[in-house]
């Protein structure tokens, strides 16, 4: 910068020392005039030279404050270049780290990666059945939709149809049947359909008669009225007219129980408790007249009608199935003791045609015996006594039975022995005392 400052310089005193050649005067001047002038000149050039000076210095001085504030700005500049290079390396090498960090992650996630895929696959492959259901779903809805449209035809047919009171028996008859055969029981043999009595009020012909054991009976009625029960359904009606239909359906059900205790089946049947089993083929016929009358259930008590449903009653079939077979059960006990006992009897006439035989055979062996010895001892004796028998022919001794008839020695057979006799007692021996009636003949 001084070097600059220094040519500055040299420059203006030389073009001052040129202008001053240029204005010198002539030949023939006076040297005391041009002194004077070269004085002039130079107090003028060392003034602006001077002036000059402190301007440059000035200029210098503030040169210099630049230049310190460049330094200053520069050094900061280089600190912020240095911070910013020290900044963009650690992020850099920050970068690596997640770059490595993030590889390595990417490795340990690439089975995580194959099972999304995977999983992709299979999302899109369950899109696509869902798709495929959907379809299938509307399908069934619309067959659903159709399907219930057709049981609602069907329901309001079979409703219009049960309002007749033939429809509604013959619907009582055949609930009543299959639940009966489902319970176990026979037709004809446990229970009988429509079979004409005569009771104290007249000639009935009861829906059904259950057999008990002992040739007890029962009588069942399906006919119940429940029309006003199906009009309590209509979606046309009021909550009040609802109601109404209700109470008008227990009406009709106490007035199906004075009709049922009027007719008195069980005085018809020969042995009978004093009580009819009114069949409703439904529970809520039953529910929904409780609760409009809840006196009912005790007046049908009262009047010797028991209200039954399918529940109830398949239980109480079921008990009367049971009962029979224990009651066959019985009867197949007593039969076998039956059998049993004329087996013991026959075995012991077996016992007396054995021992008869063993007799036999031991008088048939004692007379074997006998003439065996009589043989030997007298006729044999004297047939070797003749000359013309020959000695290497001589007659071989006939050998006796000395083995006896084994007897039959079992308890049993010895307790056979004496079955005849009166003072034997069956009961000890766990038998009834039966006669014998073909013996007996």
């Amino acid at each position: 910068m001084e070097l600059i400052v220094v040519l500055v310089c040299g420059l203006l005193l030389g073009l001052v020392v040129g202008w001053l050649i240029g204005r010198a005067p002539a030949q023939g001047t006076e040297p005391a005039v041009l002194e004077a002038r070269h004085a002039t000149a130079l107090a003028e050039l060392r003034h602006d030279e001077s002036s000059l000076r402190a301007q440059i210095e000035q200029d210098l001085a503030e040169a210099r404050a630049t230049v310190i504030g460049l330094r200053e700005q520069l050094g900061t500049a280089k600190a912020q270049y240095d911070e910013i290079v020290q900044r963009h390396r650690q992020d850099a090498q920050k970068r690596a780290a997640e770059d490595q960090v993030e590889s390595k992650v990417l490795q340990k996630l690439a089975p995580v990666a194959d099972q999304i895929k995977d999983m992709q696959q299979k999302v899109l492959d369950l899109e696509k059945q869902r798709s495929e259901q959907h379809g299938n779903l509307a399908e069934q809805i619309k067959a659903t939709q159709l399907s219930a449209e057709q049981s609602k035809m069907a329901a309001e047919t079979l409703s219009a149809a049960l309002r007749n009171n033939s429809v509604r028996g013959a619907y009582g008859e055949l609930q009543l049947k299959t639940l009966v055969e489902s319970a176990g029981l026979l037709n004809r043999i446990d229970y009988s359909v429509q079979e004409s009595i005569t009771a104290d009020s007249g000639a009935r012909r009861p829906d059904m008669v259950i057999k008990l054991p002992g040739r007890k009976q029962v009588a069942i009625d399906s006919k119940v009225p429940f029309s006003a029960f199906i009009d309590s359904f209509r979606e046309d009606i009021s909550d009040i007219e609802r109601k109404t239909f209700l109470t008008q359906h227990a009406k009709q059900v106490r007035g199906h129980v004075d009709a049922l205790a009027s007719k008195e089946y069980w005085t018809g049947l020969p042995v009978s408790p004093e009580y009819t089993i009114a069949f409703i083929p439904n529970e809520a016929i039953l529910n929904a007249a409780l609760e409009a009358d809840e006196t009912l259930l005790e007046y049908a008590f009262s009047r010797g009608i028991v209200l039954a449903t399918p529940v109830n009653l398949w239980a109480t079939l079921k008990t009367v199935a049971l009962t029979w077979k224990q009651e066959d059960l019985a009867d197949n006990a007593q039969e076998l003791v039956d059998l049993g006992r004329e087996l013991y009897k026959r075995l012991g006439k077996l016992s007396d045609h054995v021992s008869k035989l063993g007799r036999s055979i031991e008088g048939t062996v004692r007379s074997y015996n006998e003439f065996a010895g009589t043989l030997e001892s007298r006729v044999l004796v004297t047939a070797r006594r003749l000359d013309a028998i020959d000695d290497a022919k001589m007659l071989g001794e006939v050998k006796q039975i000395e083995a006896d008839p084994r007897r039959l020695t079992a308890a049993e057979f010895s307790l056979l022995d004496d079955v005849e006799r009166p003072e034997i007692d069956f009961e000890q021996i766990g038998l009834p005392v039966v006669i014998d009636e073909e013996e007996t003949a």
